[in-house]
């Protein structure tokens, strides 16, 4: 498909729609196998919401979507954009406070919510925002008789519509096509503004990457929150290949899912292949006998191969035998037709990377960010060098500035951030936007060596803004400084300095500060454990800026050892 023919992502789906058999099943969500969408009904479905959404908007109005993954996310999303509307995707996993400023920067004119779990956390403010004139939902809120209120189901019945012609779209590649909230260093979330042109030209890198893997009705599971701007534009590549689109229950329902849909194509984040690594090697242990020796050379040669290349001819017999006996039954257990993961959303571990492609997983390490739509470079099926992220997308320029950080320009780099910008002016300089990264190149292949900026990023793909976590924490009576701890970690740690008119009572009262920190806090940013010290951190000691700001890097280093400890 030729990508760069487009003006905008709805003449994407467009031209899809018009390929495809109409009564071909496009989108199922496996928690609700019945209530599966045709390509047809999907287009259908696009027109009649977006018919009702344009009575409340005008061109770049915001709309809130609040919900967890389902068919009618991406129908909310394209409708959005045939209105002429901006979509705001927010995580389900927001406090009330996240919500509530989110709502006040964008000043949505709509919100679309899933469900009444989503409804009841804005519902104590929403009431009081004038500037949403109507709220969507998907599923019945019960006793809810509001004419504020519209529910999804009545829309769709809705069939006095033109469905024989396609609309023609008024927008541009430049016009934002979302706004997605990511932490920022000062605490509150910035709104990165992406464009269609951003989103198509990540597609068309996409297709390039991909397009070895995809045949006719590719499958493609997924499960990572469609507000995280990954699988935002995910969505758009599957719609770019025609693929068929499975909405998973959730992560502990992952495998099973994946032997319900087969799928050939799936994305996910670290945490995921962490999970993997750790449940197949725990059924390896158990191995005995022949069994056991050849799961250990399946292994053993699957990683030589992929760092050396080179196996001699008896182990590339061996290998071969590992293929049938080894791999296809591994490849079975997740569906049996799994042609590679792909891994975006933060660093894998390079341990975590040869061993599943060791074993016949294929598992392309890609890195992006949210400001770059968000991919920058992936590995390719046909070459896979696993201390790399891959080669740069064609579609962007990247290279590497004197102090080691990775720059980025091309169409896929934001817009801006929303409202934002002087935050704006900091990060696009020159039309290079700089990613807080450190890296090198490799044969073009991008090797990430560290982080410029003070970001932590879970295994799950989530961005958490340390210090807004840190200043939760100071601004209780009992602490007087704390710095947060845990990049690709599995939870946040902090270490702790006790305010000095409070050292003789804060053993016995800092477990229920912790907790009660902990209530406004998302269940990302919660700290799980911590660790005391007694000495402040002074500009005296260098642990302070002149400007009385935390040397992070420093500490760290220092108490690394008490950090990791926690874990």
């Amino acid at each position: 498909m030729e990508l760069k023919k487009f003006r905008n992502l709805l003449e994407l789906f467009f031209e899809q729609y018009k390929k495809q058999k109409k009564d071909e099943i496009f989108l199922t969500s496996l928690k609700n196998i019945d209530k599966s969408f045709t390509w047809e009904k999907t287009f259908r479905s696009i027109i009649n919401f977006s018919n009702e959404i344009s009575k409340f908007i005008k061109k770049g109005d915001r709309c809130l979507l609040i919900s967890e993954n389902r068919p009618e996310w991406l129908i909310s999303d394209l409708s959005i954009m045939l209105s002429g509307g901006i979509t705001v995707p927010a995580y389900t996993t927001y406090t009330e406070k996240d919500y509530e400023y989110i709502i006040d920067d964008c000043k949505p004119s709509i919100v679309i919510v899933s469900n009444l779990d989503q409804y009841i956390k804005i519902k104590n403010f929403i009431k009081k925002k004038i500037f949403i004139k109507k709220i969507f939902y998907f599923e019945n809120l019960e006793n809810l008789k509001d004419d504020n209120f519209i529910y999804f189901d009545e829309i769709l019945k809705n069939s006095s519509l033109n469905y024989s012609i396609i609309p023609e779209c008024n927008i541009i590649r430049k016009d934002p096509a979302c706004i997605i909230y990511t932490s920022g260093t000062q605490g509150n979330p910035k709104g990165v503004v992406l464009s269609h042109g951003g989103i198509l030209t990540n597609c068309e890198g996409a297709y390039d990457l991909l397009s070895k893997l995809i045949i006719k009705s590719t499958r493609f599971l997924t499960w990572l929150p469609l507000s995280h701007s990954y699988e935002h534009t995910v969505q758009f590549v599957q719609i770019s290949v025609g693929a068929k689109i499975f909405y998973a229950e959730g992560i502990d329902k992952l495998i099973k899912n994946m032997n319900e849909c087969k799928p050939h194509i799936m994305t996910a984040v670290p945490r995921f292949y962490q999970n993997l690594y750790q449940k197949i090697n725990l059924s390896f242990s158990k191995a005995t006998g022949l069994k056991k020796y050849l799961i250990e050379s399946t292994v053993k040669l699957g990683s030589k191969n992929m760092i050396e290349k080179n196996l001699s001819f008896l182990e590339k017999i061996l290998n071969k035998i590992n293929e049938i006996l080894v791999r296809k039954k591994i490849k079975k257990q997740f569906g049996g037709s799994l042609k590679t993961f792909v891994s975006g959303g933060g660093a894998l571990n390079k341990e975590v990377g040869l061993f599943l492609n060791s074993i016949g997983l294929p598992t392309l390490q890609g890195y992006g960010l949210t400001e770059t739509s968000p991919v920058v470079s992936c590995n390719p099926i046909n070459d896979i060098r696993i201390e790399t992220v891959g080669p740069p997308f064609k579609q962007n320029e990247v290279k590497i500035a004197h102090d080691g950080e990775i720059l980025v320009k091309g169409e896929n780099v934001m817009l801006g951030y929303w409202n934002n910008k002087q935050e704006t002016e900091k990060i696009i300089i020159n039309n290079w936007l700089h990613t807080g990264d450190i890296g090198r190149f490799e044969n073009n292949y991008l090797i990430i060596t560290d982080r410029k900026k003070d970001i932590l990023i879970t295994p799950g793909g989530d961005n958490i803004s340390p210090l807004k976590v840190e200043n939760e924490l100071t601004n209780s009576d009992f602490i007087e400084q704390a710095v947060v701890f845990g990049d690709n970690k599995p939870y946040l740690v902090a270490l702790i300095v006790p305010s000095e008119d409070k050292k003789n009572s804060f053993k016995e009262q800092i477990e229920g500060e912790i907790l009660k920190i902990n209530k406004n806090l998302t269940n990302i940013e919660k700290i799980k454990k911590y660790f005391v010290i007694n000495e402040k951190f002074t500009i005296e000691n260098g642990m302070l800026t002149p400007t009385l700001k935390l040397k992070r890097y420093k500490i760290i280093q220092k108490f690394k050892n008490n950090f990791e400890k926690l874990y």
